[in-house]
């Protein structure tokens, strides 16, 4: 039965308890519902609204005890099973909080709120069906406010149900008695969304003409125009398509879709250089100032005509002293004979100014005035960039134009930034750190430069002191209140600074120190959690504000979220963590004391000597625990004295309890928190074949052979002579031999066999088959690598694979990236290394990594 209703007196409480909650006044609310309690300690709705108060307290679990409690006191209270559902919406759990929501509407079927409330959430979780259902409950129980019918038509449109969206706005649009004013935004935005609507219908003629008949209400006129550009070339009218497009280059002459859509319209060949280029050149008379319409033929032109093009555009950027010249043309570089033709024009500037002392001339060029030295100095700094890069690096000639360069001007940041990098690319990052610093110290109040010093230091694995560097463009750094617990890196994590986390996560797994890895990498999958639940605000607020096209581009943007490349960077070293924590666990207890994973041979010891060797580094790994805990104390009093912990209300800030990540480099299923990352890279990163090849390593080791196979074929597919996959191919084809009857059931080992032959039939020799592959590539470094590590797995004594390694630095094409991995690969396979250092000392003689011997890749 339902429960008797309140006393009035207590009545005026309980809406005082409602009240308080909803202006966040807790420990008032938590008074007044314990007043209420005295006198009726079985009402389920004050109850309710307790728990709710106390959950917000961050008493979770007390706050649950209190809601099961409210529920056995009132079942069928609406109020009861939507604070039931509120708690576990706090919790993350939305399946739960969903099966509570629709409990409380089987009590009331017409409560707005609760039906807003799990409209939210079926949306949150992409279930379209069921936020069609509740939208249109809404609706029906209040028709008159027109987000009611926007956010009906979205759940169609979400659904694919694009005539039904259509139909929703299509019949409120009927129901207005008075045509809304010409300043109504929400009315525009709805208006194009409809049309948007339609033309993702595949009605691209309708979706024109309702076009031509809102353009006059629609506000946002540029999307009115790049709408009508694109469905006249959709539909064929290509001339009303030229027309179009030129009239958003005369809006902006810098968008490079419009020139593309200009040319389809056009309908010129683009085997027609000729007819594209008079184009060109005519939009590059009519817009003097732009840069797209000289840069783009670059692309397309060849032979002469590029070379005067490329002249007269070199020519000009060079004069103005755009610093950016390079970085606009080296696209280009992947054309061998462009890069020459650009490398011989930038070679005759420089000529030309040491025999004549005056700036060439070409073409539109005429007009552009420079000082001759400014010329020069722009002229060298693009040289010096050309040998720095990547297909041309020649350090040694990139050092001799820049020091060219900075006689002319010593003061100029990017010369000085240019020859960090050049140290970088020769393999001497101390140097490069210490470079880059010096650029970052002539303009101290640069945030460019401030954080590509930082990045440098994170590279050379100076933890401290790039925290220090960042902290100065920080709330802490720059002596505001900072509210955020842990200083300069809780400012950096509050703002979800998501580049320093990754390479500071990076960082720490190079130095061997998996439990700050872990805890970086962990922050990563933390900040892209709490994106995905911040579409929680817009949900509503989109609706409200008539925002529609947006939010629909958020919601699609966010399904593809974790294919964010700091996302995947983060995952796989996570990844490579738990398969290190898997394959070796001492190393959660030797990590953090040791500072390097291989400092402790522990795998070389006497089951008694790696007894002790473990406990004294669970020692002072406990040690080192305290002190950062000591530290962390010690800082929240300092803060304490400046600002308050816990608001006005008593809700309090969580502490970090794990400042090391000693808890989560301690787990007990390393393979299990793995899935964690890999789940979410395998379902939107699938097309990397680090991704897949992750993917395998731990299937592998959870047994799962099935769906290790699957990585398998996959990563073949996407690179089929992958060096990794071969070596993951051998591996997987000698732990299916060895598997014994009872290892995988018979569907299941019929199915993982056959496919398995498919790739490498059981009748050819492992060896064999590896050396093959071996030869074949020869002359690929990272092929060799795979071919050598598979040779490793198959026979563990074998003795020529240091000497096989160290030819590979013979090869013209061998990169210092990949002479590093050489120098990883021999300290994996705990080979000696004193020949490999020497010869590539002399292949790459500024590359510190050879000198010291240091056992660590260096991301370039």
């Amino acid at each position: 039965m339902p429960q008797a209703p309140l006393a009035s007196k207590d009545g005026s409480l309980f809406r005082q308890v409602l009240k308080c909650y909803e202006t966040k006044q807790y420990k008032k609310g938590l008074k007044a519902a314990e007043q209420i309690l005295r006198k009726n300690p079985k009402h389920g709705e004050t109850l309710a609204m307790k728990g709710l108060i106390t959950n917000s307290l961050g008493r979770t679990e007390e706050a649950f005890a209190i809601a099961k409690e409210a529920l056995r006191q009132d079942m069928k209270s609406h109020v009861c099973w939507h604070v039931y559902g509120l708690l576990y919406r706090s919790e993350k759990n939305f399946e739960e909080s969903i099966k509570a929501y629709k409990m409380a509407l089987r009590f009331e079927p017409e409560s707005q709120q609760i039906l807003r409330d799990l409209a939210l959430l079926q949306v949150q979780m992409r279930d379209y069906l069921g936020y069609v259902e509740s939208r249109g409950k809404i609706l029906q129980g209040r028709p008159q406010l027109r987000q009611n019918w926007t956010g009906l038509a979205v759940a169609h449109h979400l659904a694919g149900s694009y005539v039904e969206a259509e139909n929703v706005l299509k019949k409120y649009e009927e129901t207005l008695k008075n045509p809304p004013g010409k300043g109504d935004v929400e009315h525009s935005e709805a208006c194009l969304y409809r049309n948007a609507v339609i033309a993702e219908s595949g009605d691209i003629a309708r979706a024109l003409e309702h076009l031509e008949s809102i353009a006059k209400v629609s506000l946002d006129k540029i999307s009115v125009m790049e709408y009508r550009a694109d469905y006249l070339l959709r539909l064929g009218r290509k001339e009303e398509a030229e027309k179009a497009y030129r009239a958003l280059l005369n809006r902006n002459s810098e968008k490079r879709e419009y020139y593309k859509g200009l040319e389809q319209s056009m309908g010129i060949d683009p085997e027609d250089r000729r007819a594209m280029r008079a184009v060109y050149d005519e939009l590059a008379e009519k817009n003097p100032r732009s840069d797209a319409p000289r840069r783009i033929p670059l692309d397309f032109l060849e032979g002469e005509d590029f070379k005067q093009a490329a002249d007269v555009y070199l020519q000009r950027l060079l004069k103005k002293g755009v610093p950016s010249t390079f970085a606009n043309i080296k696209a280009l570089y992947a054309d061998t004979a462009k890069r020459e033709t650009i490398l011989q024009l930038v070679k005759g500037y420089l000529a030309s100014m040491e025999t004549g002392g005056e700036v060439p001339t070409n073409g539109e060029a005429n007009g552009d005035k420079s000082k001759p030295s400014e010329f020069k100095l722009w002229t060298l700094y693009f040289l010096t960039q050309h040998y720095d890069h990547y297909r041309t690096r020649n350090t040694a000639k990139a050092s001799e134009y820049l020091n060219q360069a900075l006689e002319l001007s010593p003061g100029t940041l990017e010369l000085h930034m240019t020859q960090a990098r050049i140290h970088k690319h020769s393999g001497n990052f101390q140097k490069a750190m210490e470079r880059m610093n010096q650029a970052r110290e002539l303009d101290t109040k640069d945030r460019y430069i401030n954080t590509k010093c930082a990045k440098y230091q994170l590279r050379c694995d100076r933890n401290e002191d790039a925290l220090k560097t960042m902290s100065l463009f920080t709330r802490n750094g720059m002596r505001v209140k900072n509210d955020a617990h842990g200083g300069p890196l809780g400012d950096l994590l509050e703002m979800q600074c998501i580049w320093f986390i990754t390479e500071d996560g990076e960082s720490y797994l190079r130095q061997g120190n998996l439990g700050l890895a872990l805890k970086r990498f962990h922050a990563i999958l933390k900040i892209f959690d709490d994106w995905t639940e911040d579409q929680f605000d817009f949900h509503s607020f989109s609706l409200r504000k008539g925002q529609v096209r947006s939010y629909v581009t958020m919601l699609r943007w966010e399904d593809t979220l974790r294919s964010h490349p700091f996302f995947v960077r983060a995952a796989l070293g996570a990844i490579e963590v738990y398969i290190m924590l898997h394959d070796r666990p001492h190393l959660a207890h030797s990590s953090l004391s040791n500072g390097n994973r291989e400092s402790t041979d522990f795998e070389g010891m006497s089951p008694a000597d790696r007894k002790k060797a473990l406990k004294k580094a669970k020692r002072e790994q406990q040690r080192a625990q305290e002190r950062a805990v000591e530290s962390a104390a010690k800082a929240k009093e300092d803060r304490a004295k400046n600002a308050q912990v816990s608001n006005a209300d008593g809700e309090m800030k969580r502490e970090d309890t794990d400042p090391l990540g000693n808890a989560l480099a301690q787990t007990k299923e390393p393979l299990e928190a793995a899935m964690k990352f890999l789940t979410p890279l395998l379902e939107l990163s699938s097309k990397r074949t680090e991704t897949q090849c992750a993917g395998f390593e731990v299937y592998l080791r959870r047994k799962k052979w099935l769906l290790a196979l699957k990585c398998l074929i996959a990563a073949r597919e996407i690179e089929k002579e992958n060096p990794v996959a071969h070596e993951q191919t051998i591996r997987l084809r000698r732990a299916v031999d060895s598997l014994a009857n009872g290892d995988i059931k018979e569907p299941s080992k019929e199915v993982l066999i056959a496919e398995l032959e498919s790739i490498l039939p059981k009748q050819i020799d492992l060896e064999s088959y590896n050396e093959e592959f071996l030869n074949s590539h020869k002359d690929s470094p990272k092929h060799v690598h795979g071919a050598l590590r598979a040779r490793h797995s198959l026979n563990p004594e074998d003795a020529n694979i240091a000497g096989e390694l160290a030819n590979t630095l013979s090869l013209e094409n061998l990169t210092l990236k990949e002479a590093i991995e050489g120098q990883t690969l021999l300290a994996d396979l705990k080979a000696g290394s004193k020949d490999y250092n020497q010869k590539a000392s002399e292949k790459f003689p500024d590359a510190a990594a050879f000198q010291t011997a240091v056992q660590e890749l260096w991301g370039l």
